[in-house]
């Protein structure tokens, strides 16, 4: 078994929650509150800001330049494409540009990325995969799965959000991390593997508190903003 079916395999709790989240079926079936998708476009954007330069760092440490190409085909994707939806989207739904940047990460956007790029920056490329993997594979398997719900794909308001994701394009970035995950991985002692599990898993469980977070629209407490 490889490793990255073998933490697929063990995360499959947690994805199967995230999967089955309200805000993500909500999304599928287009019954998601408009105002809780505005509050997760938002917070998204400014994750992916940190993705994008935990991504740069992967240019960084890259051994070789097959490994440095394919992160900076991720980062371009991400600034380029992903990045462009969440913009797109902001402008459709009367957010201006001004307030998608000046938007306040809230606790859980902010616990994630910082997590995430704690990670990143321990210097190995392995430990920085491991930590951004969860967001491009499930994403992925996300916008398949509710691209088989009838209509979904063509529903007014979240029907390029799902396009987009179940896009051959965009899986092309979580298949990349995955095959260069399991190279470097092939034949490393278990309490490393075992690691790099752990760090799988929490981000893991950060993909799930992040769609719970949006769905419920948690941001700071008032009294402290």
């Amino acid at each position: 078994m490889t490793f990255s079916k073998r933490i697929r395999k063990t995360a499959d709790p947690i994805w199967k929650a995230s999967h089955e989240h309200p805000f993500v079926q909500g999304i599928g079936r287009g019954t998601l509150d408009i105002e809780s998708f505005k509050f997760f476009m938002c917070q998204d954007y400014k994750y992916l800001i940190e993705y994008s330069r935990v991504m740069a760092m992967g240019t960084v440490l890259a051994p070789d330049l097959e490994t440095m190409s394919g992160f900076a085909k991720a980062l371009d994707d991400t600034l380029n494409m992903e990045m462009d939806l969440h913009r797109s989207y902001a402008e459709r739904l009367g957010i201006s540009s001004e307030n998608l940047e000046e938007t306040v990460p809230g606790p859980v956007t902010l616990a994630y990325s910082g997590y995430m790029m704690a990670e990143a920056q321990k210097g190995s490329i392995a430990e920085l995969i491991a930590a951004i993997l969860p967001c491009a594979w499930s994403y992925y398997e996300i916008g398949i799965e509710l691209a088989k719900i009838p209509g979904a794909t063509e529903h007014e308001q979240y029907g390029e959000w799902v396009r987009m994701y179940a896009s051959d394009e965009f899986g092309e970035i979580g298949d990349w991390l995955i095959r260069k995950l399991d190279e470097l991985t092939e034949g490393k002692p278990e309490a490393e593997l075992d690691r790099l599990e752990a760090i799988f898993l929490n981000t893991s469980r950060y993909e799930f508190m992040f769609w719970d977070m949006a769905y419920n629209r948690e941001g700071w407490p008032e009294e402290i903003v």
